[in-house]
């Protein structure tokens, strides 16, 4: 089911705005303006000849159907926040014409977020966490001169520990949810397993209430809840009893959170039995960064921490940096996180600490599941394992990612887009006979237009190409060659000519494939447009990206001819 829709999202939707050269605030005199002169373009009756006449019942269609979606409140409101298939939607029969457009949004989340529970309730969310602990400390005592080096370089290696964590959740109602977990930990040969089963309630929009019954480490039994007692003040608890062989052991977790700002969160949490300690956190996460910060006071570890992480969204990058200090020691940690594709990253970080030492942790998230291995490098704090654990694995995933990373990526987005061309491969093909027959139909304005502009010396298109330019600094009349075929640019000359107005020519920040006379000859690639002009009988030229607005003529388009 998830394949279907994901399916249906990568098919190419209809921008009614575009089609009416409209900007997505288009009031509603601009929307019956542009309706009225696309519609002396289209209108059947216009044509004599029975196969423009043909042509122009599709277009008009088209252009009916934009403006009784746009010239309607309430479908206006649909379509800005879901697109067509929202107007689609089954379940819409419920809403009546006097809510208003805020209200009809809320509606079809409330209709979309019923259908998705729906869903989830012929689902499991597995969720996997595996842990292997590595000892290498034996790498770096050759340094010593008591080292025994006839062993190798990774004769001394050695897994000191795994641990395997494992759940899967089962929706039995809209509001009840069953969670069945376990977890099996393995120390120097020595291990040590639970199995748990937890079944979560939600009473309401703000709260929730769970029992969590679990084996193996002795019985114990859990009740968590939460409850949101304010628009910004929240809290959590637990109480927990494990059963022992001659002692029942309890404990209580309570937590209380505060939202300080509309990036800040403040908690205070409890804790008593199993462990008693009092601590305070604040975090705060922006689109660039995330920071926390905690202190603990407790009998048995006082702390201090500081975690930071810098965020690069445009290279899929996070930078991370963490300091702690207390009774039990204190480290210093930094690292970095690569998203490596849609559901996998990769991370890497050092931690130098006392008395822990030096390791190297390494992390691979692939969708649900968890793969970390933390590697004991060294149990004193010196340079070389420092350096090793820093550089290592930078030369590592620089080698990885150009000839294993880069070729495997590029091959996934050749097929993604082979994929999404042949789900879109009946729609270009309607799209480009539409755009040719809308040319038909523009002959005798753009001969009108250009005749206007050219007498006043107004704005008059020459030439106009749209698609992808392998060469974008060469796109004159070199444009065509072997590199670019005729297939990837199309001839829009007409249909931008037809958009002129009083010497002007504006198009709004969309895709230009949903214009009139146009269509996407490169379907998934970046696309760019071309324009030669005249104005004032001066030769102008420009080159703007697909998604970029336009307004023409400007002073600085102009070609110094010499």
């Amino acid at each position: 089911m998830m394949e279907t829709d994901q399916e249906q999202d990568s098919v190419n939707e209809e921008d009614y705005y575009t089609f009416l050269n409209l900007p997505k605030n288009a009031t509603i005199e601009e929307i019956q303006h542009a309706y009225r002169r696309q519609s002396k373009l289209y209108h059947p009756d216009k044509h004599v000849d029975p196969v423009l006449k043909k042509k122009a019942e599709n277009l008009f269609s088209r252009t009916n159907r934009a403006y009784e979606v746009l010239s309607d409140p309430h479908q206006r409101a649909i379509y800005d926040s879901l697109g067509v298939r929202g107007l689609e939607t089954q379940g819409w029969e419920v809403i009546q014409r006097m809510k208003t457009p805020q209200e009809i949004r809320e509606e079809y989340e409330r209709i979309a977020r019923e259908r998705d529970e729906r869903r989830m309730q012929q689902r499991t969310n597995p969720k996997g966490n595996i842990t292997v602990q590595i000892n290498a400390t034996d790498v770096f005592n050759k340094y010593d001169e008591e080292y025994d080096v006839s062993d190798g370089l990774f004769g001394g290696i050695e897994v000191s520990g795994m641990s395997f964590h494992q759940s899967i959740e089962a929706p039995l109602t809209l509001r009840d949810t069953l969670t069945l977990y376990g977890q099996l930990d393995t120390q120097n040969g020595t291990g040590v397993g639970t199995v748990n089963v937890a079944s979560r309630r939600t009473i309401s929009a703000k709260s929730w209430m769970e029992i969590d019954i679990g084996v193996g480490n002795g019985p114990a039994l859990t009740v968590k809840g939460y409850r949101s007692l304010t628009q910004r003040l929240f809290c959590s608890g637990a109480m927990m009893l494990q059963f022992k062989p001659h002692e029942v052991r309890p404990g209580l977790v309570g937590s209380l959170g505060l939202q300080l700002d509309k990036h800040t969160v403040g908690y205070l949490t409890y804790k008593g039995g199993l462990q008693n300690a009092m601590t305070t956190m604040i975090v705060r996460e922006t689109p660039e960064s995330y920071t926390a910060f905690s202190i603990q006071f407790g009998f048995v570890n006082t702390f201090v921490s500081l975690s930071c992480t810098y965020k690069m969204p445009e290279k899929r990058l996070k930078l991370r940096g963490w300091i702690k200090a207390g009774t039990m020691g204190a480290y210093f940690e930094y690292g970095a996180e690569k998203k490596v594709s849609k559901h996998s990253s990769l991370s890497a970080s050092v931690r130098v600490g006392i008395p822990t030492g030096v390791t190297l942790r390494i992390k691979i998230v692939r969708t649900s599941q968890t793969y970390l291995f933390p590697i004991h490098l060294c149990e004193d704090v010196t340079p070389a394992p420092i350096f090793y654990a820093t550089v290592v694995p930078l030369i590592t995933w620089t080698i990885v990612k150009k000839l294993i990373v880069d070729p495997m990526m590029r091959e996934q987005r050749d097929r993604e887009k082979a994929k999404q061309k042949e789900l879109n491969k009946t729609r270009t093909m309607e799209k480009q006979r539409e755009a040719r027959a809308a040319i038909d139909l523009m002959m005798a304005t753009f001969s009108r237009i250009r005749a206007q502009e050219e007498t006043k010396g107004g704005l008059v298109i020459t030439k106009a190409l749209y698609g992808r330019f392998v060469y974008p600094d060469q796109c004159d009349n070199e444009y065509e060659n072997e590199n670019n075929s005729k297939e990837d640019v199309i001839d829009v000359t007409i249909p931008l000519q037809c958009l002129v107005m009083n010497s002007k020519l504006v198009l709004h920040k969309a895709s230009k494939s949903e214009l009139p006379g146009f269509y996407d000859p490169c379907f998934g690639e970046e696309k760019q447009l071309l324009l030669q002009y005249l104005f004032h009988r001066q030769t102008h030229e420009c080159l703007i990206k697909d998604n970029e607005s336009l307004r023409i003529p400007v002073q600085s388009h102009r070609v110094n001819i010499t």
